[in-house]
């Protein structure tokens, strides 16, 4: 019978001759990735680039909307703030890894992740707790979740040419223009270079019903036009096997109007936001021998945001602050395997922050902050343990007044893992994980709400999960669930309440969380070639308000959280056409802490279905797709006055060489 060799080829023994060989054609070898991470010992959540597309996903929100336990904070329209809470922790304790190194915003402590692009993203995904990569940095074992974006790697099927070169267009309603290009280029055979860029303009100027009391009016909204621009540049060094290094450049900037909130008959709003952000990181992984692995990530960003409204609210008519940031960060992991089942990781991370505003009293500090994280992995048949110890210290300089007190503190991980029978991909998990968050410099200096004797936030994280996994069950190729309960406590909850003349930053909310996530995905083979997918994920959740026991919120669901969230997704792949449809579904939820019919937010359901076709001619491969956004038409808000888009729709033309 034949063997598989690793190089794709299939071996043959010689019938005329004893221990020779015959070479055959390559042998392409099809079947369907089961989309579910059912053997962590957190709960992982994954999507990849192809599903995306397959589904029509475009921007970051809506990929990650669909993972469960999130919460998308979207202002509306194209170049709308979006950031992401993972079970209602907040924004500021998720994390965002952009190929392995975090991405940082001391400023504001939250990442707008609607300013990443899509279209060069291999992998999507979200860990609670963390990644069970051991070969990570100290930030990331730090954190309460991770948001993992992986962008393309070099494609090495080239064909016999050293190059590939893709193009597409992305046209939609109100103004959307989107056009992209990336070129790869094989320098030598241990060296290749990447250039993407891409530019996107919108008016962004949709319809929508404004209803105040019995009086119902057709709107459009206002100042919700973007122009941006992102570029990205790798170089990708593979010194041996066991040795490689990827350097990258980033650059993004826009301007773009921020539509605000329509409130008293008024869908007018004249702030715009113009703003740039810029990195450049190394990161170099090597192994030595069968015990050792090590990896150096060394990256500097720059932040600059410039805000301006015309208004007869100010003096002089306008309002205009300028911002800059900048980090300096540096973080080395060494990985040692002494034993077959063990293995022992060390973390350091180093960073710089430094921020300059033109806001009246800022302070202009600088942040240093060291993380150390010592992790522990024993893996041996039905167990798995892990176990992380991180130990943070954070000190400020600040050039005026009073600088915050120092920050030293110890926090630890234990994760578990066991798989009661052999015969079944089953597993029950469990997790302890304790964590804080710095107040963010807004939190301290921000004028005249800023408070600097802040303490960090606390949380303290418990899960309990089972996965269950299976191929081939009847006509099904898989079959695989996860569910997972939870409970988190925040202690020490930053927010901003009304003093004499002004809000204020203070310590005092405390937030309990309980919860359930389950996901399940399956797939099928069907006749002429063509199989289907479908994946869906199911929360629960209760958060409430334990702040003050005298108040009329108390023990009440937390704004902006709804009990139950859902979605789904279909694709169907065909030799002729490929199909997607999806569907998010979210409760209602309450603007304000007290739970009254007059601060609720009504629940919606948004449906998108897609549809593309994949040519290939000769030496290049052609893509058309279509797509048509909340195919229902509704109207919905997900944050309180901020109207989100009706129907709209998408085109998509690539060609790939």
């Amino acid at each position: 019978m034949p063997w598989l060799t690793t190089s794709g080829q299939t071996v043959v023994p010689d019938s005329t001759a004893t221990g020779s060989e015959q070479k055959l054609g390559v042998v392409e070898v099809r079947a369907q990735r089961l989309p579910v991470r059912v053997t962590a010992d957190v709960p992982i959540q994954t999507i990849s680039g192809v599903k995306m597309q397959e589904l029509g996903i475009v921007n970051m929100a809506d990929a990650v909307r669909r993972f469960a336990g999130t919460t998308i904070r979207d202002y509306g329209g194209i170049g709308g703030l979006k950031t992401v809470s993972v079970r209602n922790m907040g924004a500021a304790h998720t994390a965002v890894s952009y190929d392995g190194a975090p991405v940082s915003n001391c400023q504001g402590g939250q990442i707008d992740i609607g300013k990443f692009s899509l279209d060069n993203v291999s992998t999507l995904s979200l860990a609670v707790g963390q990644p069970d990569d051991m070969m990570q940095p100290a930030r990331l074992y730090a954190s309460a979740a991770v948001l993992s974006i992986t962008t393309l790697s070099p494609d090495n099927n080239l064909e016999g040419r050293n190059y590939s070169l893709e193009a597409q267009v992305r046209g939609g309603a109100w103004g959307y223009v989107n056009p992209m290009a990336r070129w790869q280029q094989r320098l030598t055979q241990k060296v290749t270079f990447s250039l993407d860029g891409d530019y996107m303009r919108a008016d962004g100027n949709y319809p929508f019903t404004l209803v105040n009391g019995n009086e119902v009016t057709k709107e459009k909204r206002n100042n919700s036009e973007i122009d941006s621009w992102h570029g990205e540049g790798n170089v990708y060094v593979n010194f041996n096997d066991d040795q490689r290094l990827q350097v990258k450049g980033y650059y993004y900037q826009s301007k773009r109007g921020l539509p605000g909130a329509v409130t008293l008959y008024n869908p007018l709003s004249t702030e715009t936001l113009r703003d740039k952000d810029v990195f450049a990181q190394a990161r170099w992984q090597g192994q030595f021998g069968e015990k050792w692995k090590i990896q150096a990530i060394g990256k500097y960003t720059y932040g600059w945001t410039r805000d301006k409204e015309l208004s007869s609210k100010y003096e002089g008519g306008v309002y205009e602050d300028t911002h800059r940031q900048k980090e300096y960060y540096g973080t080395v992991t060494a990985l040692y395997n002494p034993l077959t089942p063990l293995q022992i990781a060390l973390a350091q991370d180093v960073a710089v922050n430094k921020l300059w505003s033109t806001t009246s009293n800022c302070p202009f500090p600088t942040r240093y902050s060291s993380i150390t994280a010592l992790s522990g992995r024993w893996q041996q048949r039905s167990l798995t343990v892990n176990a992380t110890l991180t130990a943070s210290n954070i000190f400020e300089q600040v050039k005026s007044g009073k600088k915050p007190k120092d920050v030293s503190r110890v926090n630890p991980t234990v994760a578990v893992s066991v798989k009661p029978l052999k015969s079944e991909m089953l597993y029950v998990r469990a997790m302890f994980k304790n964590t804080f968050r710095m107040p963010t410099f807004n939190d301290l200096y921000y004028d005249r709400v800023g408070t600097r004797t802040l303490k960090p936030e606390s949380a303290l994280e418990y899960n309990v999960g089972i996965t269950w996994s299976r191929r081939g069950i009847g006509k099904l190729d898989y079959l695989a669930v996860t569910a997972d309960g939870y409970f988190n406590d925040v202690t020490n909850k930053i927010v901003a309440l009304p003093s004499t003349y002004t809000w204020r930053m203070i310590n005092f909310g405390k937030a309990q969380v309980k919860g359930l996530d389950v996901t399940f995905a399956t797939g099928v083979t069907l006749p002429a070639e063509m199989n289907l997918a479908l994946t869906a994920a199911y929360t629960f959740q209760k958060a409430i308000n334990l702040s003050d026991p005298s108040s009329k919120n108390y023990k009440e669901q937390l704004p902006y959280t709804p009990v139950h969230t859902g979605n789904v997704a279909v694709t169907l792949n065909t030799r002729w056409v490929n199909l997607g449809y999806s569907a998010v579904g979210v409760g209602k939820r309450y603007y304000l802490a007290q739970n009254i019919p007059a601060n609720e937010i009504k629940g919606y359901v948004e449906q998108t279905i897609s549809a593309s076709r994949e040519l290939k001619l000769k030496a290049c491969t052609l893509t058309l797709r279509g797509e048509i956004i909340n195919l229902g038409n509704v109207q919905y808000e997900v944050i309180k006055f901020y109207p989100m888009p009706g129907r709209s729709w998408r085109l998509t033309l690539g060609i790939k060489i």
